[in-house]
């Protein structure tokens, strides 16, 4: 992508498959999982947001796409998205491999929860 998108559905456009049907269905399953989230681009990537606040970002790459950041303080969750861990705030996930979307749906609820606490 040379130039920074203007809109989620930008950034969709200029993705190839099989990335860009993983990262709308991401999109899809953050809409689901949040009702009343909305959208932006920040840092040339999609965010989802509660009153204007990112709570998660994600992005479609060559290979994989990635979640950021992990959320902390469940422990279940945390072992959940440990197989997807790519340093200490991401989670990726392989186009080769199946998309954990119910696990990408628990992750945005537990970071929507933290932007609703604060």
């Amino acid at each position: 992508m040379a130039e920074k998108p203007a809109s989620v559905d930008d950034y969709l456009a200029g993705l190839p498959e099989p990335g860009r049907a993983v990262v709308q269905q991401i999109r899809e399953t953050i809409r689901r999982a949040v009702p009343g989230s909305g959208e932006k681009i920040s840092y040339a990537i999609p965010a989802a947001t509660l009153d204007g606040r990112t709570f998660v970002s994600f992005a479609g790459w060559k290979d994989h796409v990635s979640l950021y950041p992990i959320p902390e303080g469940d422990e279940e969750l945390e072992r959940a998205v440990d197989p997807y861990r790519s340093g200490r705030g991401t989670v990726k996930f392989s186009l080769g491999e199946p998309i954990p979307y119910e696990l990408i749906a628990r992750i945005a609820v537990r970071l929507a929860e933290g932007v609703r606490r604060s």
